[in-house]
C-alpha cells in the first residue's frame, strides 16, 4: 500500500493562528522550530530553565523566552524538543501541570509517549511532526525556501483536528514543502532506534572500526587506513544521498562496483541479518527502550566510560592529526551535548 504524503495545500496555517506554540528546549532541532515557526507569522515561545546558556542565543535572535512550566502554560501547542532521556521528568515537574483541556502536546521523535514514559491527559491532542533532517539543515533549507521531508503522526484526536494542526505545524516548519509522509508514533519510533542501532550509528562505526582495523593488523599505516575506512566514506554517502545506490555504483568505478556486489554480500551475510533482526527484536519488545532509561536513572556510568574508551581509540586519534591538515573541514571539538533530534542545547 503506498505511502500517504502530505504537501503545502494539505497546511492551513490559520489552525495555528491566535495560538502561542511553546518549543521546548533550543538545540539542534529547537532553534530551528522556534525560528521556522516564527518567520512563518505564528506567535512562538520558547521554554527553557534558568540559566541555560540557549536563553541568550534565543532572544538574541528575536525570541520570546520564558520557563518551561511558564511556556507551558502560556502555550495552547506544547512542542517537546528534549533528549529522550530527559522528557519524562522535566514533563511531569514543568509540563503537565501546566497543560489545559483542549491543548495540544507535540512531539518530534515518539520514544517517549510509545514506551509510556509520558501518559498525557486524556483532554488534550498529542501529535508528531518529525523533520527527517538534522536542525541546522531544517533551518537552512526553510530559509533557502525548500524544506526537508517529514513524518506526521497521531497518537490522540481529541479535537477531531489534530492531524490538521499537526500539517499546519509542519507548513510552517517547512516540511509540506518537500512532502511529510503519515506514519504512527510505533512505526517511527522502533524504525528510527533500528536505523540508528543496526545501520545508520552502529553498524556504521562498527564496519568503518573493524575496517580500519583489519588493515592496521595487516601492517597498513593508520594514515593510509584511515582515507580508505572513514574519509572517504562521507563521498559514497554524498552519491547515494543524492542518487540511491544505483547512482553511487554508476559514479564509481567498475572496479569498485563489482567488489562492491561480489564482496559485500561477504561482510553482511546471513548471520548479520539474523542479529539485525535481534536487534530489531528487542527494540520492539521494548527491551532497549528499558535498558536506556534503566542506564540513565542510574547515572550513566556505563555510556560514559563507553563514550570516553570510543574516544581515545586509535583511529580518533590518527583522524584528529589527519583532520588538521583539512582546513575545510570543522575543527572545533564537539561538546558532550548531542546533536540529535531531540537535543534541548
Amino acid at each position: 500500500m503506498p505511502a500517504t504524503i502530505y504537501y503545502e495545500p494539505d497546511g492551513d496555517l490559520d489552525l495555528l493562528k491566535g495560538k502561542k506554540i511553546a518549543i521546548i528546549g533550543y538545540g539542534s532541532q529547537g532553534h530551528a522550530h522556534a525560528l521556522n515557526l516564527q518567520e512563518s507569522g505564528l506567535d512562538v515561545v520558547v521554554g527553557l530553565y534558568k540559566g541555560s546558556k540557549s536563553w541568550p542565543k534565543a532572544e538574541r535572535a528575536g525570541l520570546e523566552v520564558r520557563t518551561v512550566a511558564e511556556a507551558s502554560k502560556a502555550a495552547q501547542v506544547v512542542m517537546i524538543l528534549l533528549p529522550d532521556h530527559i522528557q519524562p521528568d522535566l514533563y511531569k515537574s514543568e509540563i503537565e501541570p501546566n497543560l489545559s483541556p483542549g491543548d495540544t502536546l507535540m512531539f518530534a521523535h515518539g520514544f517517549s509517549i510509545h514506551w509510556k514514559e509520558i501518559t498525557p491527559p486524556a483532554g488534550v491532542d498529542v501529535s508528531m511532526i518529525a523533520p527527517k533532517a538534522p536542525g541546522h539543515r531544517v533551518r537552512e533549507l526553510f530559509v533557502e525556501g525548500v524544506g526537508v521531508p517529514g513524518l506526521v503522526a497521531v497518537a490522540q484526536d481529541v479535537s477531531g483536528r489534530a492531524r490538521e494542526q499537526a500539517l499546519a505545524y509542519a507548513l510552517g516548519l517547512g516540511c509540506l514543502k518537500a512532502g511529510v509522509i503519515e506514519t504512527t508514533f510505533k512505526e517511527e519510533t522502533e524504525s528510527d532506534l533500528f536505523g540508528e542501532q543496526a545501520v545508520l550509528c552502529g553498524g556504521c562505526s562498527e564496519l568503518i572500526r573493524a575496517g580500519f582495523q583489519t588493515l592496521v593488523d595487516a601492517g597498513y599505516q593508520p594514515e593510509i587506513a584511515y582515507f580508505e575506512c572513514l574519509h572517504e566514506l562521507k563521498l559514497i554517502v554524498d552519491l547515494i544521498y543524492e542518487g540511491g545506490l544505483t547512482y553511487m555504483r554508476y559514479s564509481v568505478s567498475d572496479t569498485a562496483e563489482y567488489g562492491d556486489y561480489t564482496r559485500g554480500t561477504r561482510v553482511v551475510d546471513p548471520a548479520v541479518r539474523e542479529r539485525m533482526r535481534a536487534i530489531l527484536a528487542e527494540i520492539q519488545s521494548g527491551a532497549f527502550a528499558k535498558e536506556w532509561m534503566d542506564e540513565n536513572r542510574a547515572g550513566r556510568a556505563k555510556f560514559l566510560a563507553t563514550r570516553a574508551e570510543q574516544e581515545g581509540q586509535l583511529i580518533e586519534q590518527v583522524g584528529g592529526k589527519l583532520r588538521a591538515m583539512m582546513p575545510f573541514l570543522r575543527k572545533e571539538k564537539p561538546d558532550s551535548t548531542p546533536l540529535a533530534p531531540s537535543a534541548n542545547g
